[in-house]
């Protein structure tokens, strides 16, 4: 009579094969793209604290990281002032995104590794409105202090670009008359969605912001002689262990392949 094969051997058999191929996959679970990026070993996916202002070009260095390293990326996004003042009390992250000036601050103070700051793009003011409102000229200082004059109501952030904007009230001098109608809504509260609203008739975002927004009109950048830029940064929480990980991915943010979406959001790479 013929036997069959004893259920065991398969088994055995079957087993050998599973740890081969585990162990083959293994040594290959780090991808090197093309574009240079380091090899990361396979880890806990990448905390990513980011500005909404930042959106776009950190979305496409988002997808460049994951596709090199196989690893995932969950990014919470925020305003620059709640970004500064939740790293300063203590939440965990890996990489930090955010202004210049307060990622240099926080170097300082031993919350993010200085070593590992990486500039990456640059952005200006621009001016909005909503898309139903009648259009208003803000092309030079002169006409931008009368466009404010003639508004009910004025919003403008309450991070970098909202600070300049009061000082270019003031120098107008038209700060103390714009003063009751100008508000400055939390920290990653969106100007655009306000405007959109109609909570308000004229906003000062960074250009980032508009270029993309639903349901308002954008106008452009305010007056060159006005203008401010920010500069946004990142670097490593001191605190991370996944420093192999988090040099990959501050790479991406520099990577030829994300410039193109960091232009299309009205922003300049660096």
């Amino acid at each position: 009579m013929n036997r069959l094969p004893s259920l065991g051997g398969c088994s055995r058999r079957r087993a050998a094969t599973t740890h081969a191929g585990d162990r083959m996959f293994a040594r290959f679970v780090c991808l090197i793209a093309s574009a240079g990026l380091a090899c990361v070993a396979a880890a806990a996916e990448l905390k990513v604290l980011a500005p909404n202002a930042a959106r776009e070009p950190v979305i496409q260095p988002v997808a460049v990281f994951e596709k090199a390293t196989g690893q995932q990326v969950k990014v919470s996004w925020s305003g620059t002032e709640a970004i500064t003042r939740r790293i300063a009390e203590g939440e965990a992250a890996d990489v930090v995104i955010n202004a210049v000036q307060n990622i240099e601050r926080q170097t300082q103070d031993g919350k993010l590794v200085a070593a590992s700051r990486t500039d990456f793009a640059r952005v200006g003011i621009g001016v909005a409105i909503p898309a139903a409102a009648p259009s208003l000229d803000v092309s030079t200082p002169e006409a931008l202090r009368s466009s404010l004059l003639s508004a009910k109501s004025v919003i403008v952030s309450s991070g970098t670009s909202g600070r300049h904007m009061l000082e270019v009230f003031a120098n107008l001098g038209i700060g103390e008359a714009l003063k009751a109608k100008t508000t400055q809504p939390p920290s990653g509260a969106q100007i655009a969605d306000s405007l959109a609203a109609g909570r308000a008739e004229i906003g000062f975002p960074q250009i980032s912001e508009l270029r993309h927004a639903p349901g308002i009109r954008y106008l452009g950048p305010i007056p060159a002689e006005l203008q401010s830029y920010t500069t946004y940064s990142a670097a490593r929480h001191a605190g991370s262990a996944q420093v192999d990980a988090a040099a990959a991915f501050l790479r991406a943010l520099r990577d030829p392949a994300t410039q193109a979406a960091t232009r299309a959001a009205g922003m300049e790479p660096l």
